[in-house]
């Protein structure tokens, strides 16, 4: 078994301070792997990574098209939304077409990561709601498939329809059985895979278009929904929604909780999955763009991109006194 290998470094003046270590996967339309750092096959959660696997009974099961749902809805149902307004105010309207309340949702409250959502509800003496939750979007997805098979609204629970056809689709789409399960921050089941299968996975989205089955096309519909409204998946100032833009319709990324991340490239065919060991997001989002920047998806001197990548480290003076870079061997430069 593979180590995991050392793919981001923090320097102070010209010392390594710190790095962090973990797990890439490139991988085909073929489902192999074109190039891997650390353990392909090491097994791990890819928390919300895996969201737009989540969302495939949405569309599969004729529940978007039967609610008349847009690319909006689709967005967020792939989301970890930034509860800034564009998001909740979304969110609401969703669950009153439905004829439901925030007591509905089964994720519990959360305040928002969005600066001024987060001031404003401060300054009202409010408490969050489960709207708020960066979830919210994707139990909206839960509630609409619940409805439309009129099943119970217990939709969480590891026998009910839903979470069967999760789990199926899961399993199916990474092309592995999952060795366990384990219950995500918003309470809903998260199933365990390979570094390696969850790449595959990617690159099934990736290549969907080439097949005309109802799962490729719900594939389809789900990445381009992410890629046409990058400020729902996130929120601005955040990684997924940034580097969607600066890819410019060529990649639909999304983050994961402790350090995971993937991308989808439509272009290339190829799916991307990466796990940092210590679950730093710094890092997780640091090679995720070098990697994007190695495939030519994204341009390394873009502001958006180098946020992230090549970020400058400033003390409480504004003094520069580092950087965080992508490991060598990650970026594809020598050093």
């Amino acid at each position: 078994m593979a180590r995991a290998q050392h793919l981001v470094e923090l320097l102070r003046g010209d010392l390594l301070e710190s790095s962090h270590r973990g797990h890439a996967v490139i991988c085909d339309d073929s489902g192999q792997i074109v190039e891997a750092w650390g353990d392909p096959d090491h097994v791990t959660y890819p928390r919300s990574s895996a969201k737009m696997i989540q969302a495939l009974p949405l569309v599969e099961t004729g529940a978007a098209r039967a609610a008349g749902l847009a690319t909006e809805q689709l967005a967020l149902a792939c989301a970890s939304h930034a509860a800034a307004h564009i998001h909740t105010d979304r969110v609401r309207t969703w669950l009153t077409a439905m004829g439901l309340d925030d007591a509905a949702l089964l994720c519990g409250p959360q305040p928002p990561r969005d600066r001024a959502a987060k001031f404003e509800m401060i300054r009202a003496g409010d408490s969050p709601c489960r709207y708020h939750n960066n979830c919210s979007g994707k139990h909206c997805g839960f509630l609409t498939v619940t409805r439309h098979l009129g099943a119970a609204p217990d939709y969480l629970e590891m026998d009910h329809p839903l979470q069967v056809a999760i789990k199926e689709g899961f399993e199916e789409t990474t092309g592995a059985e999952s060795p366990c399960w384990g219950i995500d921050g918003c309470s809903a089941p998260n199933h365990a895979t390979t570094i390696h299968a969850m790449a595959r996975a990617m690159a099934r989205f990736a290549s969907a278009h080439d097949r005309s089955d109802s799962r490729s096309k719900a594939m389809v519909t789900l990445r381009e929904a992410m890629m046409t409204h990058p400020e729902l998946v996130a929120g601005e100032d955040r990684a997924c929604t940034r580097l969607m833009r600066a890819a410019g319709g060529k990649a639909a990324v999304k983050t994961g909780a402790e350090g995971y991340f993937i991308a989808i490239l439509p272009e290339q065919r190829i799916g991307i999955a990466l796990k940092i060991t210590d679950g730093a997001t710094r890092a997780a989002e640091c090679a995720m763009a070098a990697l994007l920047a190695r495939l030519g998806v994204v341009d390394a001197a873009d502001p958006q991109v180098r946020a992230y990548l090549n970020p400058e480290i400033t003390n409480f003076a504004g003094q520069v006194t580092g950087e965080m870079r992508a490991a060598p061997g990650l970026d594809g430069q020598a050093r």
